[in-house]
């Protein structure tokens, strides 16, 4: 019954116009051999990689998500905005878990969005298990997209995999130590050659990639075929072609792909990029009705260079005449005349404190509270969180453990930048929102970097990477109420801290700015014994 109200309700908020799309999922644990030794992994109703989810613009999303693990269970989407929803994001500081034995609805609206994204578990390094799998949403049919509708779109998941069970990795960082280099990449939940894209002649494919390994940045390729980019994570891009692309941590992007080649199978290869080893793998791109093999050797990666990258990652930018999920170009919005109410500059790094591992964001390494930060925002429970446990700048401090939030006014318009003195690539994600990065550089950030932002065509996504002892910049406008996550993809150091909530608040309680909490929200810690909404 409280499944029925909890939708009648959500009708009365969103109106019934908006078409609404069921799942019921079933979370087990199951034997895998995606790197040919038997693990235990995690299903979706016996699938892993778990099923797509399939969309279009404004659909509302119906999850019943059964968790049969001896544990709790998250899950997250990648990308998907939750406008005034924070409560449905599936990161612990704004969902309890589902407990064992019990079921969950996530009720979600993919509001004025298109593009690829992807899902995953969000709790105790599950996503070392499997647990994942891709969404697309598609542009209404009246909306027109910046290229012919291909023949055929496939959803391509790569990411680094660890053969070690992913409780044996978690107690490794609860001990407080590193965890060694991952041992393969995977495509499609299999290892070298396992995986298979059909095409035919003289047709074009979209494939829809997205990084939902670790840590690594992987490069992407197809032997004898050039790529078109014309999506990432929601945004039309200036359609540009690469024969490789460098793909980071947590990334989601669309190319265009035309079978023109001899009817034949080919490589699709995969490999680290910007490594201390180089993991490679294949999957194969087969012409149908052609029976002849792969010959040859996988295209090799690019140079291992960083301003090779970075000239890449430049060069993607908005497609200013392409229509969003609205019919209105993507370029109407003048990110660029607005004046920045506040600059927020943060620092990664990575230390020890009481001898054991740790990562932080601006000296701070975040520890979870014992009740998500929403909930004791939502009933007023003192003592969980403290807004400002986070300096807006680097102080040099020592590393200390806090529940770091980081509070931020509704409506305001903040300039991001992200500071890597480290020797390795950094990837960052911001739930809730898409940013436009307008730099990205080698060496120290000052005020004069500003000279060189990109103020009219800058991508808008919700990840970016940062080179090693660089910098990235990017500008948000804070439209959306709530309690996010913003957090490191390299997933050992999101788990020993490198991450943060952005509490993004308005005084006024208003339905305008904010959904009241679900009618199903499940209660813990603190919260527990308190009341959900009254219908």
């Amino acid at each position: 019954m409280w499944y029925l109200c909890g939708v009648v309700a959500l009708i009365t908020i969103v109106g019934a116009e908006d078409p609404y799309r069921f799942f019921t999922w079933k979370i087990t644990y199951g034997d895998i051999y995606p790197l040919g030794v038997r693990q235990q992994g995690i299903l979706i109703n016996g699938q892993f990689p778990g099923p797509d989810i399939y969309s279009v613009t404004n659909d509302n999303l119906i999850i019943n998500v059964h968790n049969n693990l001896p544990e709790p269970f998250l899950l997250s989407w990648s990308g998907i905005q939750q406008r005034r929803n924070s409560y449905q994001d599936g990161v612990y500081g704004t969902t309890c878990p589902i407990p064992p034995g019990k079921n969950f609805t996530y009720i979600l609206q993919v509001k004025d969005q298109i593009g690829s994204f992807f899902y995953f578990p969000s709790l105790a390094f599950h996503k070392a298990a499997g647990g994942f799998g891709g969404i697309r949403i598609l542009s209404r049919p009246l909306i027109p997209v910046p290229f012919p509708e291909p023949a055929g779109d496939f959803t391509v998941l790569i990411g680094d995999w660890y053969k070690t069970n992913h409780k044996i990795l978690k107690t490794i960082l609860d001990r407080g130590k590193k965890l060694k280099f991952p041992d393969g990449i995977l495509i499609n939940g299999r290892g070298p050659n396992g995986a298979s894209f059909t095409v035919e002649k003289g047709k074009t494919y979209r494939f829809r990639v997205s990084n939902v390994g670790l840590q690594n940045t992987l490069n992407f390729r197809i032997q004898g075929h050039k790529m078109k980019l014309v999506e990432v994570e929601g945004t039309h891009t200036v359609q540009t072609t690469f024969s490789s692309l460098d793909i980071h941590a947590g990334q989601s992007c669309s190319f265009l792909v035309t079978a023109d080649r001899p009817a034949q199978d080919y490589y699709i290869a995969v490999s680290t990029h910007f490594s201390s080893q180089v993991l490679n793998t294949t999957a194969i791109l087969h012409y149908r009705y052609s029976n002849k093999p792969v010959s040859g050797h996988p295209p090799n990666g690019p140079p291992n260079d960083i301003a090779w990258s970075l000239n890449q990652a430049r060069s993607i930018r908005t497609n200013l005449t392409a229509s969003g999920p609205r019919p209105n170009p993507q370029g109407s919005y003048h990110y660029g005349l607005i004046n920045i109410t506040r600059s927020i500059k943060l620092a990664n790094s990575a230390g020890q404190v009481n001898s054991k591992q740790r990562y932080a964001v601006n000296s701070v390494s975040f520890t979870p509270a014992d009740t998500p930060l929403k909930l004791a925002d939502y009933f007023k429970i003192g003592g969980v969180f403290r807004v400002g446990s986070i300096p807006d700048k680097a102080t040099g401090q020592r590393i200390h453990l806090d529940t770091s939030v980081l509070g931020a006014d509704y409506r305001s318009f903040v300039e991001i930048v992200f500071v890597n003195h480290e020797s390795i690539i950094q990837s960052w994600h911001l739930d809730g929102y898409s940013f436009f990065v307008v730099g990205m550089d080698r060496g120290l950030w000052t005020p004069a970097s500003r000279k060189q932002y990109n103020l009219r065509d800058a991508v808008s996504r919700c990840t970016t990477q940062v080179y090693p002892q660089s910098w990235t910049a990017v500008y948000i406008a804070l439209d959306n109420v709530g309690m996010w996550n913003l957090r490191t993809e390299f997933w050992a150091r999101q788990y020993l801290g490198q991450q943060l909530y952005l509490r993004v608040y308005t005084p006024v309680q208003s339905i305008r700015d904010e959904y009241p909490i679900p009618k199903n929200a499940l209660l813990c810690g603190r919260a527990i014994g308190r009341t959900t909404r009254p219908m």
